[in-house]
């Protein structure tokens, strides 16, 4: 019966704005039947029958062999075929950056290995992107695409960064990433970074690149629409591993992402709406899943929301968050649904996890998550942090609103609840239903909340009502 009515629970938002005496409503009903709608409207592209085989451009599968080139000389012949499958044969092949374009699947076969070079030089030259939720020009992410239609990577095969200590991570400027002192990191192209993008200055004037360090995402489609990632395997990414920007109809299904070094967030969709995600694995070094939409200035500059996400299906180990929303959210995150994911990990932070603070600020509204199964976390199952990394420290303060979260178990962690918002703007409406915690080592820490209804929440055998 609970679960019914959690399947009816809609969020009526009324926003009453007064100028003057001018009184105007906004209303809107979002609840569990607006996910199947999302779900309905998104559909993965179709491809035409013909195939376009990479080794008949020149490619070798002996690992050694820069196949850059034929890989884009397969894209373009299938795109300018009207489309297709770019096809990887078993085996294993060295390349740079690859460029899809509209109508091309790069489709890899069983046992097709595509390894991506560490040489910086082979994502040049430097490609319209986003870093940390800030445009710039900058390394070419190793699987790109910009203003494309119906593109795909698909297969049985595996994709591997060759991340790792002796290369990209060690940029991070961290110890434990392979860094010492005397080596080159990213942390002054950063500041330099974030301080173009306060100032204003245009991107195309945000040149980065060789000298910056300011590590690659793996695959970033940019302004694109109809997309799918369907099968594959990603393993260790310079920076974040699948990052859909300003896009629209993706599709994210039985995908694995396996990766540890610093910042491996395993799926970021950024900006960006109607998304399915669904029946992933994720083992990161960073947030499984983080959904994000452009940091401070520039975030509230470009404007654009992530919205209409569905997350079905998945499972979580290490990470520092299963589902997370921030930090890069300026442009606010609507309408996300999560149901029926497993999350379980003694090195895996949090389950759900939404965090930013007043120099981010921006809007997180009508989130629904329902029927999650954690194992263990390091912290906490559900935790909302207003003061994370600079804290209150602008003056653009978050909104959280409109928060469902019901049938979440939970065997061992920290805190059941962590919810800590502002005094002048209070986590509002928020709902936890028909949750049980175990073996939680603190008690709930709940700070500057409105409207929060504990409904059957147990934690460590006792009943908590709020």
């Amino acid at each position: 019966m609970k679960n019914k009515i959690i399947d009816l629970l809609y969020v009526t938002v009324s926003l009453i704005l007064i100028v003057g005496n001018t009184r105007s409503v906004y209303s809107q009903e979002i609840n569990w039947k607006s996910a199947e709608g999302i779900i309905q409207r998104i559909v993965a592209p179709v491809f035409p029958e013909k195939e376009f085989s990479i080794i008949t451009y020149g490619a070798k599968s002996d690992g050694l062999t820069d196949c850059t080139d034929a890989f884009a000389k397969a894209i373009v012949a299938c795109n300018e075929a009207g489309g297709g499958k770019v096809v990887v044969p078993q085996g294993k092949y060295l390349t740079g950056a690859i460029h899809l374009k509209s109508n091309v699947n790069l489709h890899l076969l069983k046992n097709a290995v595509i390894v991506f070079s560490t040489d910086p030089k082979k994502y040049l030259p430097l490609v319209y992107t986003r870093w940390e939720g800030v445009e710039l020009m900058n390394y070419s992410p190793l699987i790109y695409a910009y203003g494309q239609e119906n593109i795909a990577v698909t297969g049985e095969g595996i994709l591997d960064g060759q991340g790792s200590n002796d290369n990209w991570w060690s940029w991070k400027g961290n110890k434990d990433a392979g860094w010492s002192s005397g080596m080159p990191n990213q942390k002054n192209a950063r500041v330099r970074l974030l301080d173009m993008a306060d100032k204003g200055i245009p991107v195309n004037q945000r040149i980065f690149g060789e000298g910056s360090f300011l590590r690659p995402n793996f695959i970033e489609p940019y302004m694109c629409k109809n997309i799918l990632i369907s099968g594959v395997t990603f393993k260790n990414s310079p920076m974040w591993f699948i990052h859909p920007t300003l896009s629209e109809n993706i599709t994210i299904e039985n995908v694995t992402v396996v990766g540890h070094g610093p910042n491996n967030d395993g799926c970021d969709p950024e900006s960006s709406k109607d998304i399915l995600i669904r029946g992933c694995k994720f083992d990161t070094g960073d947030d499984c899943i983080a959904i994000k939409s452009g940091r401070n200035a520039d975030g509230r500059r470009v404007n654009v929301p992530s919205e209409n996400i569905v997350i079905q299906h998945c499972e979580m180990k290490d990470g520092h968050g299963g589902v997370v929303l921030g930090s890069e959210i300026s442009g606010s995150v609507r309408n996300v649904f999560v149901e029926d994911c497993v999350m379980d990990s003694p090195n895996l932070d949090r389950a759900l996890r939404f965090k930013t603070n007043s120099v981010r600020g921006g809007v997180i509204e009508n989130f629904f998550a329902r029927r999650i199964t954690v194992g263990e976390v390091a912290e906490a199952v559900v935790l909302v942090d207003f003061n994370y990394e600079e804290g209150d420290a602008g003056s653009f303060t978050p909104v959280m609103k409109n928060i469902v979260i019901s049938d979440v178990t939970a065997k061992k962690g920290k805190y059941g609840l962590f919810l800590k918002g502002y005094e002048r703007s209070p986590i509002t409406n928020m709902r936890i239903e028909n949750c049980r915690f175990d073996n939680m080592a603190y008690s709930n820490v709940i700070e500057h909340t409105k409207n929060l209804n504990l409904v059957n929440v147990e934690i460590n055998g006792k009943t908590i009502i709020e």
